[in-house]
């Protein structure tokens, strides 16, 4: 018996007439959960992700911050290594003050002043732009 309509690519053509392409079973199939599929917004079809409750593997805060411990942890044990390796003693001066540390600490001090030269700068640039939008909305 020949099927009287082809088979779309990625469909498994034979004794399931009602395969969805994919090779997925129409939901009046036997075996099937029998729901349709619940529309998404506009009437479209759902597609995966759209619906949060039905995913038990959504994204959480909870696992956002278990990232971040991880890859905190991470951080730290290079820290450790970085400071382990460069313990050679450095004369540093500073604006008539001089002082003999360790070449790791030294670094980590530039580092961290960096940092915070970064954060003062991003923080007037944000103050700014709020400032910026403030004056919009009034206007």
């Amino acid at each position: 018996m020949s099927n009287p309509t082809p088979t779309p690519p990625g469909s498994t053509p034979g004794p399931d007439r009602g395969a969805q392409p994919g090779g997925a079973p129409a939901a009046d199939q036997p075996g099937t959960s029998g729901k349709a599929a619940k529309p998404g917004k506009g009437g479209a079809p759902a597609t995966k992700g759209s619906d949060k409750q039905s995913d038990p593997l959504r994204r959480s805060r909870a696992g956002g911050l278990y990232v971040g411990v991880i890859a905190l942890g991470i951080v730290l044990i290079l820290l450790i290594i970085f400071v382990a390796q460069n313990t050679d003693p450095t004369t540093v001066r500073f604006l008539g003050w001089q002082a003999e540390i360790p070449v790791a600490v030294a670094l980590l001090i530039a580092a961290v002043a960096g940092l915070f030269l970064a954060g003062i700068a991003a923080s007037l640039r944000i103050f700014q732009l709020r400032r910026r939008v403030k004056h919009d909305r009034k206007a």
